[in-house]
């Protein structure tokens, strides 16, 4: 029996429209293929629930079987705040929100490429390749702060160093407890 393999691009797109279908939200694609060589995405969702989590995979891992995808493994339904579905070169994170917040996946992928969120409730962040999602204007400065001082009032070190002033020592931090 023979059946037709899909592309990488194909099976996150079928990932990204499975969690679609069950309403997972904030659902972020991160091409890791420069990061890591063992799998090329990361496809990371939220759930409002344990149950929501378990059939948002189940879902998941149903459409990918359908297409005559492998599935390598499944891990964490049991307590269902985090279930990761693994189909060799994508990986489906589905978490809750407070978990996913823990962890944040995004900052620790972040040197990969990221694309346009779905079904995102929180604000775009910039995507990869210098291409950023539309952001509000930066404000104008007034004169004032946009003075030749610094935040703190005094002048920076290169005014000071041509104004024959020494420099200030470095702060030390407090060691952390």
């Amino acid at each position: 029996m023979t059946s037709k393999t899909l592309t990488t691009l194909a099976k996150k797109k079928l990932v990204v429209a499975a969690l679609d279908d069950i309403k997972a939200r904030d659902i972020l694609a991160i091409d890791v293929r420069r990061i890591t060589s063992m799998f090329d995405w990361i496809v990371v969702a939220s759930a409002d629930s344990a149950r929501q989590t378990k059939a948002l995979a189940r879902h998941v891992r149903d459409k990918l079987k359908a297409a005559g995808c492998a599935i390598i493994g499944t891990e964490g339904e049991e307590g269902a705040e985090w279930v990761l579905v693994d189909s060799g070169d994508i990986v489906a994170h589905i978490m809750q929100p407070a978990v996913r917040a823990y962890y944040n996946l995004e900052e620790l992928w972040g040197e990969g490429r990221f694309d346009q969120p779905v079904n995102a409730t929180a604000p775009a962040r910039p995507l990869a390749g210098g291409d950023e999602a539309p952001a509000a204007k930066p404000r104008a400065r007034s004169s004032r702060t946009a003075s030749a001082k610094s935040p703190a009032g005094r002048k920076p070190a290169a005014r000071r160093a041509k104004a024959g002033q020494a420099a200030p020592a470095p702060r030390r931090r407090k060691p952390a407890a």
